[in-house]
């Protein structure tokens, strides 16, 4: 093997992939505004003499239209789309159902799915899919979301290796075999990857909450109902839900019976299939009906001790619908022009007409809370309600009320359109399994088409993109090139393994699975597995020729599998994905994702050895 000379270009290239790890973990500047400068030094870098080589200039902003750029946008648009018309939080209360609402439980069940799916399409594409699952899952339990989100999406990375087709190394390494070696079957690296998911799965189950932080996102995390009422109104309520029993007294009563027997409020009902928030006073309440209660801890505990029904701790039927980000307190001000002045809450019926359920009148400096649903509206009166948001949003519009509340989710969700989501969302999995279509193509076909259907409109489609993610993607790629381009990566390669000199071969096979870790962080896993694969079979075949038991197949695969080891910064493009949401900084991947590293390379070091 021809041996390669260090160049000043590649001096200046290692210079660079130095200065990027420092940015990163030091974090002086956010990581989105270092992957710029970087990729604006190597621009610059042109003018210096002797240097003009080390990246095209005329290519350097290509990376903003790569294929894992444009499909990363896309798959955000599909996820969203998806998101607006109910479907994910259908997934959210599936998994809570199963799973309960303990992170030790929740954990698994998304991480372990998620890892499945992205056996079979794009990891980035699974990640992105579930962020609006955890986010809900998030709301409704009041898990944060970076508990939840780096466990997803590690898994969702480590998910890749458990086919042929579930990361690009892996659909590649076929293709850079020598001619004459045997290739790999779609599930000869099952095994391998279950048992990687596997152990990412335990990993946070057993020392996620030594690893994990706890921090707030670019979504931040809605605040429990409980909570809310107590730190902006000062009312300490907390919302149960009962089920009645089929001989219980309060059935054949009505909501406003029952709320003026007990100083409880009804804010929703759930009897023979229909799940009301805000039901009216007049509604009869049936045998077995489910009810949402809202009241002081002491009130609903006498409720249930006279009425003869259990409270529930948790919310279960109404887990969705009074979830934070879909329900909570408003405050509406009576204006003197409104024609509601002078008329009670129930001359009003004020939850049929608006979905306002009435908790206190405020007037001048009293708080108006016992007999409030009889005193006749005055102009100026501040009414704080407990209503869904999408309520909230439709009485902005009426002038019968000046809306207070202004930093509640302003969230339309449209479940007419979920056919169109849905339809538009198997045509792109469908493109993407059965056809040799650009990944990217198929994406932006059911983006398109969502968009197109009116699913999401082309605004809240931009929006629904994380730019930052976008910027710090496009921005490194050049820097992956020109450490390719350049001899820089074949040049580190080779001192290593020259260094090493004669040793046993799962020494070799380490150092070879090493290399690529090294690599997939500092340029793109295909062009780390292009590089090492012929170095990985050509050291294997000459480890056998001095008579040691070396396979070049396992080697190869060892190099592709490694690639999928990109726990350590956010260079992978699954990591920058869930940044942003899960509120993540460089030093939260280097604590968790260096233990996961090594576990990643003993795993799968054993079970390469064990299966092969």
């Amino acid at each position: 093997m021809e041996s390669l000379v260090l160049t000043p270009q590649m001096m200046v290239v290692l210079g660079l992939l130095g200065l990027t790890i420092v940015l990163f973990v030091t974090e002086v500047v956010r990581v989105d505004v270092a992957a710029i400068c970087i990729m604006v030094l190597l621009g610059l870098m042109s003018l210096v003499p002797g240097l003009h080589d080390i990246t095209d200039v005329q290519n350097l902003f290509n990376g903003f239209a790569s294929n894992a750029v444009m499909s990363i946008i896309a798959v955000m648009i599909i996820g969203a789309g998806l998101d607006k018309t109910g479907v994910m939080s259908q997934v959210a209360s599936f998994i809570m159902k199963v799973g309960g609402h303990t992170e030790r439980r929740i954990l698994p069940m998304v991480s372990g799915t998620v890892g499945v799916i992205s056996s079979f399409m794009q990891n980035v594409g699974a990640a992105a899919l579930f962020i609006p699952v955890v986010s809900r899952i998030s709301a409704r339990t009041g898990l944060s979301m970076s508990r939840l989100l780096m466990p997803m999406g590690f898994c969702a990375i480590l998910g890749g290796t458990i086919t042929m087709v579930g990361s690009s190394p892996l659909i590649l390494l076929n293709d850079l075999l020598p001619e004459g070696m045997e290739p790999f079957q779609l599930f000869d690296v099952t095994p391998i990857g279950l048992a990687l998911v596997t152990t990412g799965i335990l990993y946070f189950v057993l020392l996620g909450r030594y690893v994990l932080p706890a921090t707030k996102g670019e979504s931040t995390n809605a605040e429990s109902t409980e909570a809310y009422f107590q730190r902006v109104y000062g009312l300490d309520f907390v919302i149960r839900e009962m089920r009645l029993s089929e001989e219980s007294t309060l059935a054949g009563k009505t909501v406003g019976d029952l709320e003026r027997e007990f100083p409880v409020i009804v804010v929703a009902t759930f009897m023979n299939g229909e799940r009301r928030v805000g039901p009216w006073s007049g509604l009869t309440i049936a045998p077995n009906a489910h009810l949402a209660l809202l009241g002081r801890h002491e009130a609903l505990e006498a409720f249930a001790a006279r009425s003869g029904n259990r409270l529930n701790d948790r919310l279960d039927i109404f887990a969705d619908a009074l979830a934070p980000n879909r329900s909570g307190i408003g405050e509406v001000v009576i204006p003197p022009s409104s024609h509601l002045v002078g008329r009670s809450v129930t001359d009003i019926a004020m939850r049929k007409t608006y979905g306002l359920s009435v908790l206190g009148i405020h007037r001048g400096e009293e708080t108006i809370r016992q007999g409030l649903r009889e005193v006749p509206l005055q102009a100026g009166d501040a009414l704080v309600c407990h209503c869904r948001w999408d309520s909230l949003a439709r009485i902005e519009k009426d002038r019968d009320f000046v809306v207070i509340t202004s930093d509640y989710p302003h969230e339309e969700l449209r479940p007419q359109k979920v056919h169109f989501a849905l339809t538009f969302f198997l045509i792109t999995l469908a493109l993407i399994l059965f056809t040799d279509l650009r990944l990217s193509v198929a994406l932006l076909t059911g983006a398109v088409g969502m968009i197109l259907t009116g699913v999401l409109s082309i605004d809240e489609a931009y929006r629904a993109v994380s730019w930052k993610t976008v910027f710090l993607l496009a921005s490194l790629i050049p820097l992956g090139a020109a450490v390719d381009q350049t001899g820089t990566a074949a040049w580190i390669a080779q001192q290593t393994l020259s260094l090493l000199g004669q040793v046993s071969p799962w020494i070799l096979q380490a150092t070879m699975a090493i290399l690529a870790t090294f690599f997939t962080l500092v340029m793109s896993n295909v062009g780390a597995t292009v590089l090492l694969v012929p170095l990985a079979v050509s050291f294997a075949v000459a480890a056998q020729g001095m008579g040691m038991d070396a396979d070049p197949r396992v080697f190869a695969l060892t190099v592709a599998i490694a690639t999928s080891n990109s726990f350590l910064i956010p260079t992978h493009q699954v990591n920058a994905l869930i940044m942003g949401p899960g509120g993540y900084r460089v030093m939260d991947f280097v604590r968790a994702g260096g233990i996961m590293t090594i576990l990643f390379l003993i795993v799968s070091l054993v079970m390469l050895n064990l299966v092969f």
